[in-house]
């Protein structure tokens, strides 16, 4: 599919101000002014950001209730269960939140559902089978904020529920738990809006740790894991809490967590958001797709190098089945779309089959959104029953548009990129018109042409190892501060290309004055021009380190 290129509005007057006040070159200033920052004191704050101008936790809704609540079952003995979700932000909160109150002496075990039997969020069983264990207080993360029948039935067998979430809230409606943690809830004073399930559970930490000799920063390596795996947006807090916990990552790992960088060929690799996002964030979700969730948990709890060496080698192996399941989804999914979705009457893709599993339709979806970018909910059927999951595309709020649907559905839940629903077999068809229809009203058709973001267009000689190393100080990069691309125009190849990899190629370009190597690693399809040609190239520009010498290369995101 050919892309748009949508390339920023260059601003001279914010490029000479940030470059002369902070002594950084006009190309940083301009990816700086890309991201909403304009002046000098901002510029400082994002590129030197620091722990302490992340916000006070005690600024959410119910915060001091809840560890008023939790200090009392501290100090009374109670058992507590922290009940989470089966994805890496869920499994990370519980990892976080039942490490520190151990550190605190409580009586405390977990609870996480599984995804075939259970589904998402609280239910009924488990809060019976909770009820059982003498619990009197259960703590969710990542999930509860819809769990209103739930919720009620904990109280009616006198167990008090804390929730901290981060999903939206629907029809500014909140469970009547003992306390909710949310800052999406309309009276929450919290600045900002967009901490993952992880990061809101690490405040709920931060909170319980003032006065103790315990520090919340020693769970950091979890939130970045959760934060990233969980494409929250790196911006504000997010990419400052996901930054340190980097940096502890890279510092001393995790018994558990070195296991698992071995087994994914990270050893002795400086971990990044690329490689949570495509390596270690697979294999934690693996098991809650297809596996165990409780294992993963044992993995980054785990203490013991040949114990977390053998969960971690069983992740890996969990993935790779994972990764099969998926394949012949797709392929399924594929021919399902060929057949059956006419894109001129169709802005969401709506499919449903028995045989898929369930705990691996999210990502098959995300694929056909890469193929198709088109909004994409696929649906596993089990009898009469229909468990669905979704992604979107940019600027298609995907909860948004379930909530104009919700008479037709059984159950949904969510956020702007992604979705879960339930949904009775006989509605399905109802459901796919009814969200096309709404979709036709609301969506322009340039809005479901997949662009491509360009932060800049420069010539070659404005690119040196300098600038490239300036603008590494952008990062973590992920959702919402993706790593710079830049566009140059009217380069000749002037040699090449040559294959490298499965589908990648390799070939040098110049415009004259400077010569450089561009790389592509077979994403995106794209189709490598012809020794000679005329090209405008957009890339991310990066550092090769090939035996010792260090060179500029541009790593291609499209050619015109």
């Amino acid at each position: 599919m050919r892309k748009v290129w949508r390339i920023k509005d260059a601003n001279a007057d914010v490029q000479n101000i940030l470059a002369s006040a902070l002594s950084i070159s006009r190309v940083t200033a301009q990816l700086l002014a890309n991201r909403g920052i304009t002046n000098p004191k901002e510029a400082k704050e994002f590129l030197n950001s620091s722990l302490s101008s992340c916000h006070n936790p005690y600024l959410l809704k119910d915060m001091d209730k809840a560890v008023s609540r939790i200090k009392k079952a501290l100090a009374d003995g109670e058992k507590m269960l922290v009940y989470g979700d089966y994805d890496v932000d869920g499994m990370t909160s519980v990892a976080l939140l039942l490490s520190a109150l151990k550190n605190l002496g409580g009586k405390t075990e977990s609870y996480i559902p599984n995804r075939i039997e259970e589904g998402y969020g609280l239910n009924l069983q488990a809060i019976k089978k909770i009820h059982r264990t003498g619990a009197t207080l259960i703590i969710t993360v990542d999930c509860g904020i819809a769990s209103f029948k739930e919720i009620e039935y904990a109280k009616g067998l006198n167990i008090d529920v804390i929730v901290t979430d981060h999903h939206e809230i629907m029809e500014s409606r909140v469970p009547q738990a003992y306390a909710v943690i949310n800052p999406l809830q309309g009276d929450c004073k919290y600045p900002f809006k967009h901490l993952a399930g992880v990061g809101v559970a690490y405040k709920l930490v931060k909170a319980l740790y003032e006065g103790t000799p315990y520090f919340a920063e020693d769970f950091l390596d979890f939130v970045s894991l959760g934060t990233v795996a969980d494409v929250a947006p790196l911006i504000g807090e997010n990419r400052i809490l996901t930054k340190y916990g980097l940096d502890e990552l890279n510092r001393k790992a995790r018994v558990g967590l070195s296991a698992l960088m071995d087994v994914a060929g990270l050893t002795d690799k400086d971990i990044s958001a690329g490689h949570i996002g495509f390596a270690l964030g697979p294999r934690i979700n693996a098991m809650g797709r297809v596996g165990s969730p409780q294992k993963a948990i044992e993995l980054l709890l785990s203490d013991n190098k040949e114990e977390s060496l053998k969960l971690a080698r069983m992740l890996d192996t969990e993935n790779r089945n994972r990764q099969k399941i998926e394949a012949r989804i797709l392929d399924e999914a594929i021919a399902k779309v060929e057949r059956e979705v006419n894109f001129k009457h169709h802005n969401v893709i709506v499919l449903a089959s028995e045989g898929w599993h369930p705990g691996v339709i999210g990502i098959v979806a995300s694929r056909l959104v890469d193929k198709y970018y088109r909004p994409t909910i696929l649906i596993s059927l089990d009898g009469k029953l229909g468990k669905g999951s979704g992604r979107s595309v940019d600027n298609f709020h995907l909860f948004d548009y379930l909530f104009k649907c919700k008479d037709i559905l059984a159950g949904f839940g969510g956020h702007e990129a992604a979705c879960g629903v339930t949904i009775e077999k006989d509605r399905i068809g109802e459901f796919r018109d009814k969200i096309n229809q709404e979709a036709s009203k609301g969506v322009k058709e340039e809005a479901l042409s997949q662009g491509l973001d360009i932060d800049m267009d420069i010539t070659l000689n404005m690119l040196t190892e300098e600038v490239i190393k300036e603008m590494e100080s952008l990062a973590p990069f992920g959702a919402d501060n993706p790593r710079p691309v830049l566009a140059s125009r009217n380069l000749i190849v002037k040699d090449g290309p040559r294959q490298i990899g499965k589908g990648g190629f390799k070939l040098w370009v110049t415009d004259s004055k400077v010569t450089c190597e561009a790389v592509s690693f077979g994403r995106g399809n794209l189709l490598a021009p012809s020794n000679g040609s005329g090209v405008d190239l957009a890339y991310v520009p990066s550092i090769n380190d090939w035996q010792g010498v260090q060179s500029i290369q541009l790593e291609l995101r499209d050619i015109k």
